[in-house]
């Protein structure tokens, strides 16, 4: 089996333990050279950037999706 056909199988077989593993590999990488509050730093900016992302593309109306998130409470 050649390695484009292995790298095929996992992306549609195994693809979210592919993506946990490659993340993990990364947020391990990123803790052991930056340190492990840094890490936890960047992370929780990649994953507020992933939540309005997404919601810009769910609604595709970006005023709306800032209304909602800094809206007064």
């Amino acid at each position: 089996m050649g390695y484009k056909r292995f790298v095929q199988e996992i992306l549609e077989y195994h693809r979210g333990k592919a993506l946990g593993v490659i993340l993990g590999l990364f947020f391990g990488w990123f803790a052991i050279t930056y340190g492990l509050f840094k890490a936890l730093f960047v992370t929780l900016c990649i994953a507020v950037g992933f939540f309005i992302g997404k919601r810009l593309d769910e609604s595709n109306n970006i005023r709306h999706v800032f209304d909602r998130l800094f809206r007064d409470r």
